[in-house]
């Protein structure tokens, strides 16, 4: 059961508005102000004598068609010095999964690849997502109430007691989370259960978006309407375009440890409102749209990628990313953080080692001394340089921290490595291009994970290829690209190109990875046929990374074609030839050729 919520009035009497004639003894009180010492609000007010209102704002949008517009609902946590005139901005975080999720089955992936003109159905299997987690909290709560921030709460569309639907990403998701700031603002309207007007005379209308995952992903998609008000957003773990979080260049790629999981999965497990008949034939329409079949890029997925509005961003941006997270790839910070480089958003960044995570956990003191002058600055105009200084901040491999001016590194610059004879056990990978023709060749076998298969000392089923021990630490910053000259022996395949560290003991581990179809060679948006036996050149974007190979160890270029944990997974037997002379692994290293040429040339 979800625990009780109180509504409470929120606008001052027209009593305290008029001078008093009294004696000062009886006058009311000052209410207390925020106090900020070296840039930082510091915590004058008690986190527990705070105001709570639950609430509904109404969203110009109707996605579950019953001719109303959808209601978000919002829980309002405030000091308790807004009852006496303080008005105070709001670090806000709007939610799918405060009412938890439903168990859901995943999509079944050991299915055929796609082929022109015969096109198998998807099919289902039992995985579960898990289960729920009603409570509304947030550890950050106290934090700032405690420091003079409101904190609002809002249930995503579909979940929890709002109404609407649920669509993974889809626009009327932006709308909802929108409109609350619109509330805020006094440009949309409210109520609260018992139906009467609630508005919002406590606030200065300054709002900070701040989340993890799809809660990180809600303040990128808000930002990008450009809405009055939002004046920052720390999006961590965020998804910028849900196609690449499901897909990749034509392939159809799950988020790490969610194989199986797509855009109707994901709304089937946050639909958790009361009523949810009146969503089903949206979320099946979400099945036959996201399309599994070919993985084609569509108006459905398009819909669903802010980067096309990146140029309606005006909120500041503290991005957040772990440079190990395999589920909201590194490739989703990377191109937004370029975007809002080029339209002069003023910016940060932090990237740490760990996966799917807030920081936090990680670094907990720095972290929310970051924060805390970030929000000062942006949300009450306290000029402490938040935004000055180095953009980046990094957690290294051997788990220390530093800063730098930018990211990716602007030292870096791109220099290419080649393979040479030998993948089936491990080839070279050498600065010179190879002097002579090689094809190699290898054959699926989706059973087999990418990491058995890089560290083999043989096999039919993927190439290898190996740089020279480095003889001092070797940087990259940004995304790598395979290029490679493939001929397939069947008219589908997956393909998959791993870049590993080799180390001195023998064992490799993946550093990024990448996918692709070759069926959309020419365009993500389209399918076309490819011919057993002829020739293509392909591109595979490896994921932005941010990595030192330590001085004795090896880059390797890994080339095979089903990646289990992530590509849908064919019946073996389907191979493709890689053609050496027209193959290449391209990084941003730091220092450039030169540098490559130091290390391993």
């Amino acid at each position: 059961m979800r625990r009780a919520r109180s509504a409470v009035a929120g606008a001052l009497t027209a009593l305290l508005a008029v001078p008093l004639l009294v004696s000062p003894a009886s006058a009311e009180p000052e209410p207390p102000a925020p106090v900020f010492v070296d840039g930082q609000a510091q915590p004058v007010f008690s986190p527990t004598d705070v105001v709570r209102e639950s609430l509904w704002v109404a969203a110009p949008v109707d996605s579950d068609n019953d001719g109303k517009d959808d209601l978000v609902h919002v829980e309002v946590v405030r000091p308790r010095a807004t009852e006496q005139g303080l008005r105070v901005p709001v670090v806000y975080q709007a939610s799918p999964y405060y009412a938890g999720g439903n168990d859901v089955d995943n999509h079944n992936v050991d299915v055929e690849l796609h082929v022109p003109d015969n096109r198998p159905g998807p099919k289902v299997a039992t995985t579960s997502l898990g289960g729920p987690n009603p409570a509304i909290t947030w550890r950050y709560e106290q934090y700032f109430t405690a420091r003079g921030f409101a904190i609002v709460y809002a249930e995503s569309l579909g979940s929890g007691l709002s109404t609407g639907c649920p669509t993974s990403g889809g626009r009327n998701e932006t709308i909802g989370a929108r409109s609350v700031i619109d509330w805020l603002n006094g440009r949309a309207a409210a109520q609260d259960a018992a139906g009467t007007r609630v508005t919002a005379g406590w606030t200065t209308g300054k709002v900070g978006m701040m989340g993890v995952s799809y809660n990180g992903t809600l303040p990128t998609a808000v930002a990008t309407t450009g809405v009055q008000g939002l004046e920052t957003i720390v999006p961590i773990a965020a998804i910028s375009s849900w196609y690449d979080y499901y897909r990749a260049d034509g392939a159809v790629v799950a988020p790490g440890t969610f194989q199986g999981e797509d855009v109707d999965v994901l709304a089937k497990y946050v639909h958790t409102r009361a009523d949810r008949t009146a969503c089903a034939s949206v979320i099946n329409d979400l099945t036959a749209e996201q399309d599994r079949v070919t993985g084609d890029y569509s108006n459905f997925w398009d819909e669903r990628n802010y980067l096309n509005d990146v140029r309606k961003v005006r909120a500041s941006v503290l991005a957040v990313h772990g440079l190990n997270d395999w589920n909201v790839k590194m490739t989703h910070v990377a191109q937004f953080y370029e975007a809002i480089k080029k339209q002069g958003v003023e910016h940060k960044i932090w990237l740490h080692q760990s996966g799917h995570a807030d920081p936090y956990s990680l670094r907990r003191d720095p972290w929310l001394i970051t924060l805390n002058k970030w929000f000062s600055h942006y949300l009450y105009g306290v000029d402490n340089g938040a935004q000055d200084g180095p953009k980046l901040t990094i957690q290294r491999e051997d788990k220390t921290w530093v800063e730098e001016a930018e990211w990716p590194a602007p030292s870096a610059s791109l220099a290419t490595l080649y393979p040479g004879a030998g993948g089936a056990t491990s080839g070279a990978l050498t600065i010179g291009r190879p002097d002579r023709r090689v094809v190699e060749s290898l054959t699926d076998d989706a059973s087999k994970t990418a990491e058995s298969l890089a560290n083999a000392a043989g096999s039919p089923n993927r190439l290898v290829y190996l740089s020279r021990p480095s003889t001092t630490p070797l940087r990259f910053s940004g995304k790598g690209e395979v290029y490679l000259r493939l001929s397939f022996t069947r008219p589908a395949a997956n393909v998959t190109a791993l870049l590993v560290d080799r180390a001195p003991d023998g064992k490799s581990t993946v550093v990024t990875r990448g996918w692709t179809d070759p069926q959309n060679r020419k365009n993500i948006s389209r399918t076309d046929p490819i011919q057993p036996g002829k020739a293509y050149d392909l591109r595979v974007d490896l994921v932005p990374d941010d990595y030192v190979l330590a001085a004795g160890h090896q880059f390797g270029l890994v080339v095979l074609s089903s990646d289990y944990d992530y590509t849908l997974r064919p019946a073996a037997g389907a191979g493709f030839s890689v053609d050496l002379k027209g193959s290449n692994l391209t990084l941003p290293i730091v220092g450039g050729l030169d540098a490559l040429k130091t290390a391993v040339g």
